[in-house]
């Protein structure tokens, strides 16, 4: 009981942000699907993603200074209002009959640019409505909404988009945004840091403050690098699973092995939220990260059946709550309150822009390199491995990205700062 009074607003604000999340990624799964079925091309659907992390990857190191600076709590609302204004965006464009693909594309990208103000602003109200003892339960308590989320967007999209088309999809995201928006306006108090530190430098010094943080803790700088590493395989096989998996299979199957990745991640979450503080966080962290990249990409590259695929699913994603609520409390006990809106900036900067350059190059290679090539192997071992037809290229790729996935996970636990973390 005392547990949930002293958590009490983070869980009001944590299960409204949520319901808004469900909506948008409803949204967006159905996007994909639109957008997949009407060009058939990996690489124009990676795109979407492109788009969206772009700016968020060129922009996040300034932003987390200026959120440093602005009150978190109006920072939020202001991007949430202006996410749902670009999908009120999208709903126009579609029932004039006259949404194109590089509407899509700016739309995520003027989102990512949004998200990029938003999340170091969202991270630091988290810190400052935690008490400090509670960090790895409520950094579980995310990853099983996140989970959750996972679990249920594609049979409700599905299911939404069957009975009343994607425009009905898109009136429950705004839905569940206005129900987050009242909810934040009326009933959250978000305490605010001192700002004395912002007053004094510029946004460019509080930008490089971020970045000098980072360069005197190198522990925590390579665990960054080893997650960028990671975030660029991982960015590849999301490029490429619905271009296998369509291509192979249906959106049926798709459905079934992104709920499968929620119900693992859901799994995982309730791991991460009922363990007791391991001895080392950052060998739990490596652990996991070697676990994942050494079972889904193979299972998915031979499985050639959504059984099997989602079987990798499951055993790649069960243990990634778990890394990340170690990573998410050594970054909260480490760094300053005052100093985490622009240190988080930095790390995004430096952890994430390998995602959009993954997502591009995933479904380049898809396209190009791989699917032509397997098409000229017929009768030969690699059919028999991958399969035949298209989809083929794809599963080779899941097999050559798990290879480079298990020897990031064995290279970068060598490294001296790592291992002093330990």
């Amino acid at each position: 009981m005392n547990t949930f009074k002293e958590l009490k607003t983070f869980i009001i604000l944590w299960l409204t942000q949520s319901f808004s999340a469900l909506g948008s990624a409803m949204t967006n799964f159905a996007l994909v699907i639109w957008l997949y079925n009407d060009s058939g091309s990996a690489l124009t659907t990676a795109l979407l993603t492109v788009c969206s992390y772009a700016p968020y990857v060129l922009m996040s190191i300034f932003a987390g200074a200026l959120s440093d600076r602005w009150n978190k709590k109006t920072v939020m609302l202001v991007c949430d209002s202006f996410a749902a204004a670009c999908t009120v965006a999208v709903l126009i464009l579609l029932k004039m009959g006259c949404l194109e693909v590089w509407h899509l594309y700016l739309l995520n990208a003027l989102n990512g640019l949004m998200n990029t103000i938003q999340q170091p602003a969202s991270d630091v109200a988290s810190t400052l409505l935690i008490p400090k003892k509670h960090y790895q339960k409520a950094s579980g308590m995310r990853s099983f909404s996140n989970s959750l989320v996972s679990i249920l967007t594609p049979a409700f999209a599905a299911a939404v988009m069957a009975f009343a088309g994607i425009e009905a999809v898109i009136f429950f995201d705004l839905t569940t945004f206005f129900a987050a928006f009242f909810v934040l306006v009326f009933f959250i108090k978000i305490p605010e840091p001192d700002r004395k530190l912002e007053e004094k430098e510029s946004v460019l010094q509080a930008a490089k403050g971020g970045l000098i943080y980072l360069r005197d803790n190198k522990g925590i700088l390579w665990l960054i690098l080893f997650l960028a590493a990671i975030n660029f395989i991982a960015s590849i096989y999301q490029a490429v699973l619905p271009a296998m998996v369509l291509s192979k299979s249906s959106e049926t199957a798709l459905g079934f092995v992104n709920s499968c990745v929620g119900i693992a991640t859901l799994a995982g979450s309730v791991l991460a939220t009922l363990m007791p503080a391991p001895k080392s966080r950052v060998r739990v962290i490596c652990i996991c990260l070697f676990f994942s990249m050494s079972t889904e990409n193979f299972l998915l590259a031979f499985g050639n059946t959504p059984v099997m695929w989602c079987i990798g699913a499951i055993l790649g994603w069960l243990p990634i709550p778990l890394m990340g609520a170690n990573l998410d409390v050594i970054l909260r006990t480490n760094i300053p309150a005052e100093m985490q809106g622009r240190v988080y900036s930095a790390r995004n900067t430096l952890q994430f822009f390998t995602i959009p350059v993954g997502y591009f190059l995933g479904g380049l290679l898809t396209d190009s390199v791989f699917e032509p090539f397997m098409s000229d192997k017929a009768g030969t071992l690699l059919n028999l491995l991958f399969g035949t037809g298209k989809g083929s290229g794809a599963a080779l790729l899941f097999f050559v990205i798990g290879i480079a996935g298990v020897a990031v996970c064995l290279i970068f636990p060598k490294i001296k700062y790592i291992k002093e973390m330990e």
